[in-house]
């Protein structure tokens, strides 16, 4: 499984960014994909995720401000980051677990600023 992260950039504080997450394999194999992020202090935090039934699930920073979803017949799932702030600030990952493996995006580099 190949998972490639793209979408991030600069945005202003209150502005929106779209990331994508596309993989080599269906994602309906997939019982989950979840949004990582890496802080600029080291710290590697749980966004959101997203189960092959739909359900979602957000870290409570962001709730409300983003939104995952997945596009099944381009096998990505989507991350809508609305209303960003300057702890937003952080190289996103997304990552799933297939077959007791992990496997994770490259990342992506989100810089908001004031």
């Amino acid at each position: 499984v190949q998972l490639q992260a793209y979408g991030g950039g600069l945005a202003q504080a209150g502005g929106s960014l779209t990331l994508s997450c596309v993989s080599s394999r269906n994602i309906l194999d997939f019982n989950a994909v979840t949004w990582y992020r890496r802080t600029p202090g080291g710290e590697r935090e749980w966004v959101a995720r997203i189960h092959n039934n739909n359900i979602e699930s957000y870290a409570a920073s962001v709730n409300g401000r983003f939104r995952i979803t997945r596009d099944d017949a381009r096998n990505t799932v989507h991350l809508q980051m609305n209303n960003l702030k300057l702890e937003d600030t952080a190289v996103y990952y997304c990552h799933t677990n297939v077959e007791r493996r992990n496997y994770w995006g490259q990342g992506t580099q989100v810089t908001v600023s004031s």
